[in-house]
């Protein structure tokens, strides 16, 4: 029977048999070959139906369903290629099948989508379809993919048919989810989570003016109630819907969407909801601001302006000002949406405000009433420009002027700060200010860039002014500003040669700061960096300098150098300017010379030739290639043949030959070499490259002063990374190699050839170089060696960090992304076994190179990698070391917040452990250790709470500490126990 039933099924030809295994095979490959031969045009549509025909027919429902199955997977692939006649015929076969058995019931809803997306479907028939569904089909009782199935086929008929009757069924269809109140199942498969189900189902309600007449009074009522998560859910989808709405929408809900909107804002207890009301007000202002008027409509933008106005002025005037910053937000959030907003609410407000500047006389209120002031000055410098022949602000100009005047000669530093920013914003609205104001503003400015160490906030807040107005007018600056800032300068340069008290040293520091702070205009730095070179000239000459002077003149040099980058003439001028300039107050300084006093080798010092590094370092990495190779030319033959003719000052005593001069003092200044050639782009050819690396090998390797050595390996190693692969590449790394091995033999140089294989293997770790792994072996190899073992523990660190003189991006080295992680793979197995098989003696240091990789991974890559690693982490909090156990204390504290589970297993020994390093002799370790005692607060309470009492007793102790910083972590962890377990913790 059962064979004669699938013979009966079973039409005839090619087609035929793809239908007969679809229907009664169960097979679902078929549906695709058909389709195939559909879009090829081997059969049609119309065939597919007559080869379904006897299984439609059949009275099984599983086989009718398989049957058009099969037809609506056809469809979806095929519904571009059907006739308007096949669209119809088809619409009204499927419709008449919505009354089938539920068992067919997915099968033709799937078929209908694929209609939906049709081009050709007549008028009239989309409204046919819904009808059928709402008729015939109970959406909600619908499997999850069902439902999806009939929302599409809504999201189509509203994507393509903007007519349909049955806007407020499809509403309360939708709405009735609203607000989405869901928690995801435990181990949900399919991972969805309640905010995915809230901007889904918002997406849906805010897709469409025609529902707003019922969708405004649902978020109404949902604003008003109880419930936060209703609130915010609410506002959002208000937000949203302002997008698609205009004002014929909005008309008859401003009045109660206001009232509502007020009380969140003006009597809320969240701040969230505070912050989406303000949003929404935002919203709902640009959304009316948006719609074009007729010559006789109504400005709703105006009367809804209105309203907010007439309810907040009042407040702005109270004399408790109690309501005062949340009329101010209200009105700021309305103002801030369009330009004809703005002007609205700025005429009303501002004169209010001002005239209560004047009305109040203490300090804190009127900086209170200068914050609002200055969001609403902040709003018009964002839309006063738009389409206006005035100058935004003009008629408040004058009392404007004189509040900000007030507020700076006010003694309150806070009022001071504000009075700063408003200034700022005032002067960034181009003619609003005029000169004779602007020369005020700069006495006030000066006047507060030099005030006493306890308002240094307003000191550098009048600098950072200084040099945002100085950009905009640079010849103001120029004329009023430059000359008392050079003048101060050559009073404290006199005074320092007197050799004056420390008053005077701190006035020229804030001097030099405020010439490189105002130093923002291509036109201003040729003012002041002529008059900060000439204050080193005289700085490292004078009897009483010393390094903080010179470093400090050097900290402004290189803020102006970052500051010229962004014009590539400013950035050439800084360069062929200041780099010379550098190289020869260094060279001078590299000299015997009786003439210069001992202060004068103040630049040759280890910190003050890092700070100069800094300034040529910044100069050089912008330079375009051109100009860069016009300098390189002259600089690498400088250090190569002493060829001083290019230096602003070349009358030197003796020959500069830093390769060969057997002098300590010139061969220093190979760090100036590398901070110039370091940060050059790497398509810049460097003249003499072979004998310049051949030269820096030589000198890493076989100089005493270990500074030199390591400048001229980091030097090398930076040229290294950038130079191309191929052949002079592989000759430089065996030379290079070949140094090492020499130097790592018993002798006097193995600390310079340690360091010259460290720089080298960071050089080509970072680039991803075939050769990295060599390195990284022998420099692991290293870790058990008695003398070097500690340094090449230390070594992994520095492999990890950011460089900021050398091998950075800045300086356009070759950083492949995820080098890191790589370096992760690829060494921490080997350091896991040397640890296992190294003598006792020696472990510690391979936990210290373990700790650095891991504490400078990103957390995501270590979580996997943690319940193989954390045995050998909780061993290194025994070691002996404290760089070990503070390394490693910084990696297990953000462990604790983002793997609870994998460290609540191992909890009795971190409590031991953390509690003994609490009252370790190193305060950073004791800090750390009780930040991680803070952290394990954070696991799971019930594996905490036996250890409870144990901890607070424990922690007794560093309550005491004679270190207040210890002081103070001890009491915030030990408070964080005692909540422990209590309600609401």
């Amino acid at each position: 029977m059962a064979a004669a039933a699938e013979e009966a099924l079973a039409p005839a030809g090619a087609l035929g048999g793809l239908v007969r295994d679809f229907v009664a095979g169960h097979q679902d490959g078929p549906a695709a070959e058909v389709a195939a031969d559909v879009k090829s045009g081997r059969c049609t549509v119309l065939q597919v139906v007559e080869a379904l025909g006897s299984c439609l027919e059949n009275p099984e429902p599983r086989t009718r369903g398989r049957g058009i199955q099969l037809l609506s997977q056809v469809l979806l692939q095929c519904h571009p290629l059907l006739l308007e006649k096949e669209v119809v015929h088809l619409t009204l076969f499927y419709e008449n099948q919505l009354k089938d058995h539920h068992l067919v019931i997915p099968s033709v809803l799937q078929g209908l989508r694929a209609l939906s997306m049709s081009d050709v479907l007549p008028p009239g028939l989309a409204v046919s379809v819904l009808k059928a569904i709402f008729q015939e089909v109970h959406v909600q009782s619908l499997t999850q993919m069902d439902r999806h199935t009939v929302y599409s086929i809504i999201t189509n008929f509203m994507r393509t048919r903007e007519e349909g009757p049955f806007v407020e069924e499809l509403f309360e269809v939708t709405s009735c989810y609203f607000p989405v109140d869901f928690t995801p199942p435990p181990n949900d498969p399919h991972g969805i989570q309640r905010e995915d189900l809230i901007l889904s189902l918002r997406a849906v309600l805010a897709s469409t003016p025609r529902f707003a007449e019922f969708l405004l009074p649902l978020l109404l009522e949902k604003v008003d109630s109880e419930m936060l998560s209703a609130k915010l859910d609410s506002l959002q989808t208000l937000n949203a819907c302002c997008a698609v709405y205009g004002q014929k929408e909005l008309k008859d809900y401003l009045p109660s969407l206001w009232t509502s909107i007020r009380r969140e804002v003006f009597q809320t207890s969240s701040e969230r909801v505070e912050a989406e009301g303000l949003a929404a007000l935002h919203s709902l202002s640009a959304c009316l601001s948006r719609s074009v008027l007729e010559a006789d409509a109504e400005d709703l933008l105006d009367s809804f302006l209105s309203s907010i106005l007439e309810d907040c002025r009042h407040h702005l005037c109270e004399p408790d000002m109690k309501l005062v910053w949340p009329s101010a937000k209200l009105l700021q959030a309305a103002a801030g949406a369009s330009a004809r907003a703005c002007d609205r609410v700025t005429s009303t407000v501002i004169p209010l405000l001002l005239e209560q500047f004047n009305r109040h006389s203490q300090s804190s209120q009127r900086r209170t009433i200068l914050e609002m002031l200055l969001g609403f000055l902040k709003l018009q410098q964002k839309w006063g420009n738009e389409d206006k022949d005035e100058i935004p602000l003009s008629s408040f100009k004058t009392p404007l002027c004189s509040l900000v005047s007030l507020a700076l000669a006010d003694p309150s530093t806070q009022l001071q700060l504000v009075g700063i920013r408003a200034l700022t914003v005032l002067g960034a609205q181009p003619g609003l200010l005029s000169t004779q104001d602007l020369e005020l503003a700069i006495d006030h400015l000066y006047r507060l860039s030099f005030l006493e160490e306890e308002s240094q906030s307003c000191s550098l807040a009048a600098m950072e002014a200084s040099g945002t107005l100085a950009t905009l007018y640079p010849t103001v600056f120029i004329s009023h500003l430059v000359p008392r800032l050079a003048e101060e300068l050559h009073t404290g340069d006199t005074e320092l040669a007197s050799g004056e008290g420390p008053s005077y040293q701190a006035r020229r520091l804030r001097c030099l700061q405020a010439l490189s702070a105002v130093s923002t205009h291509a036109s201003i730095v040729r003012e002041t960096l002529p008059m900060l070179l000439q204050y080193l000239r005289h700085v490292h000459r004078g009897k009483n300098a010393n390094s903080n002077e010179v470093i400090a003149v050097c900290r402004s040099l290189h803020l102006v150098a970052g500051q010229c980058q962004q014009e590539p003439e400013s950035c050439w001028y800084f360069h062929q300017t200041a780099v010379p300039c550098l190289l020869a107050l260094a060279v001078q300084a590299s000299m015997p010379d009786k003439d210069l006093p001992n202060p004068g080798k103040l630049l040759l010092e280890e910190e003050v030739l890092a700070a100069m590094v800094s300034v040529i370092s910044t100069a050089s990495t912008h330079l375009s290639p051109e100009l860069a190779a016009q300098s390189v030319a002259l600089v690498v033959p400088l250090f190569l043949d002493g060829d001083v003719s290019f230096l602003s000052e070349n009358s030197f005593p003796s020959k500069f030959l830093p390769f060969q001069n057997s002098s300590s003092e010139q061969k220093r200044l190979v760090a100036l070499l590398m901070a110039f050639v370091c940060s050059l782009p790497k398509n810049v050819e460097i003249p003499q490259l072979d004998r310049l690396m051949q030269e820096l090998l030589t000198l890493s390797c076989h100089h005493d002063r270990l500074f030199s050595c390591t400048a001229a390996a980091k030097c090398f190693a930076g040229l290294l990374n950038k130079h191309p692969a191929g052949q002079q590449l592989d000759e430089f790394l065996q030379k290079a190699m070949e140094k090492v091995e020499t130097g790592l033999s018993p002798g006097p140089y193995r600390s310079q050839a340690f360091t010259l294989l460290l720089w080298v293997t960071k050089a080509l770790v970072l680039r991803y170089h075939p050769l990295s792994s060599c390195l990284t072996e022998r420099l692991m190899g290293l870790l058990s060696d008695a003398e070097l073992g500690p340094a090449a523990a230390d070594g992994f660190s520095l492999l990890m960090a950011d460089c900021p003189d050398v091998l950075h991006r800045a300086g356009h080295a070759e950083i492949r992304i995820m080098f890191r992680q790589r370096f992760f793979t690829d060494s921490v197995p080997a350091l896991v076994q040397g640890f296992h098989a190294a003598p006792q003696n020696v472990k510690p240091n391979y936990l210290k190179g373990l700790s650095h990789v891991l504490n400078s991974l990103p957390k995501p890559v270590l979580l996997p990698e943690l319940p193989t690693l954390l045995s050998l982490l909780l061993e290194a909090l025994s070691c002996t070391d404290s760089v070990v156990q503070l390394s490693t204390l910084s990696c297990l504290q953000p462990l604790l917040l983002d793997a609870p589970q994998v460290m609540s297993l191992h909890i009795d020994t971190l409590v031991t452990k953390f509690l003994n390093l609490s009252c370790s002799p190193s305060m950073a370790v004791r800090i750390a250790a009780l930040q991680c005692i803070h952290a394990l607060t954070r696991l799971p309470t019930p594996v905490l709470l036996p250890y409870k009492m144990q901890v607070i007793r424990a922690l007794a102790k560093p309550l005491d500490d004679k270190k207040r910083l210890v002081r103070r972590e001890a009491v915030t962890a030990r408070g964080a126990w005692f909540l422990l377990g209590s309600p609401g913790s």
